[in-house]
């Protein structure tokens, strides 16, 4: 990681740190979409992001956020009726987009701190007739991994389970914590760039299943950009629908060939690594944890502000040596703070950050 006297580090849930070999790989000359260098660029990005979800179905890209892809999904594959699971602000938004789809949606909503568990979802799905079920993965604003392998085995375990979609936000999590789709039985994995992929944001991507792909040819209204049967028609020619950020896929073909080095058992167990470092250091300076550590993210711990800091003064000092972190979500603005550990960062780098927080601890008498 760069450490130049005038550069901002970026210790968030997002958007993350950008190493300055990935902001250069954007520098290559421009080409048209429809070049052969740009399909051949295309053709070099799928089968390596499909390494990364663990698929062997497609993983489509679009120039958007990972909201995009929230709208793709309930376009595509909500044909009737979705329960959706929120634990946290990213939850209760994609709960919205159903709604703003003209979806009929059932919203349970799970206290911020706490998972949504397989028994939750049974619960829900008791007595009820669902085409899909969507939640979050990893929620970035309460810092927390809900089970997604053990939520699909629930639901695929009941009768008629396997004819439900399972739609899962992953935009925190995907690259950094581990998802398998295919082994997992998933339906739809989103994520976009600016998290643990440690890119520019910009770019979005879904892994969407046989299945998923199939229902969405039977579900009318699926609009034009985010039209999954539309980007199937492009992507097995290695190409898009609309014209990408075709410098944003420079970097992500670079960052792929990190990502595929470093392997990704590698890249999961040092998130892991980081989560710990963070999560000794908070318990040993009288901090707590938003999650159970069962549940805690990889790739971003919410620490409870048991000392009730100034967030505000805490990013004041951060910034006296280049780095920052991140304020409570929503509702938890102050009562919490995030540190994301997520991307291209390493143990030393967090161990600096928090090393550059207890120096403000001491200042004020904590520590």
């Amino acid at each position: 990681m760069s450490k130049n006297n005038d550069h901002l580090r970026l210790f968030l849930p997002g958007p993350t740190e950008v190493s300055e070999e990935i902001l250069n790989a954007q520098t290559e000359w421009m080409v048209g979409h429809r070049m052969p260098e740009c399909i051949e660029l295309v053709g070099r990005i799928s089968p390596k992001l499909r390494k990364v979800f663990r698929t062997e179905s497609r993983v489509y890209i679009a120039a958007s956020s990972g909201t995009g892809m929230w709208e793709a999904a309930t376009r595509n594959c909500v044909r009737d009726r979705v329960v959706h699971f929120a634990n946290g602000s990213f939850g209760d938004r994609w709960g919205e987009v159903h709604a703003a789809n003209g979806k009929e949606v059932k919203v349970v909503t799970v206290e911020w701190g706490k998972p949504v568990t397989p028994e939750i979802v049974l619960e829900n799905l008791k007595g009820e007739s669902y085409d899909a079920v969507s939640f979050v993965h990893n929620e970035t604003s309460v810092g927390i991994t809900n089970p997604v392998k053990d939520i699909a085995a629930a639901i695929r375990s009941l009768p008629g389970g396997q004819d439900v979609t399972i739609m899962v936000d992953s935009v925190s999590g995907v690259s950094g914590a581990q998802i398998e789709f295919d082994e997992w039985d998933l339906d739809i994995l989103l994520t976009s760039s600016q998290k643990a992929f440690a890119l520019p944001a910009g770019l979005a991507f879904s892994a969407v299943s046989d299945r998923a792909l199939e229902k969405a040819k039977t579900v009318p209204n699926r609009g034009y950009y985010f039209d999954y049967v539309t980007m199937e028609k492009y992507i097995v020619k290695d190409q898009t629908p609309a014209t990408p950020a075709i410098s944003l896929l420079f970097a992500l073909d670079k960052q792929l060939d990190n990502m595929m080095a470093e392997t990704m058992e590698g890249r999961w167990d040092r998130h892991m690594a980081m989560r710990q470092v963070t999560m000794d250091w908070a318990k040993s300076r009288g901090f707590e944890m938003l999650a159970d550590e069962q549940y805690s993210s990889p790739t971003v711990s919410t620490v409870a502000n048991t000392h009730n800091i100034s967030i505000g003064e805490l990013n004041k000092h951060l910034r006296t040596k280049n780095m920052v972190l991140s304020n409570g979500y929503g509702k938890l603005k102050d009562k919490t703070f995030r540190i994301g550990h997520m991307g291209d960062w390493g143990v030393d780098d967090i161990k600096e950050l928090l090393a550059g927080v207890d120096e403000f601890l001491v200042q004020k008498g904590l520590l």
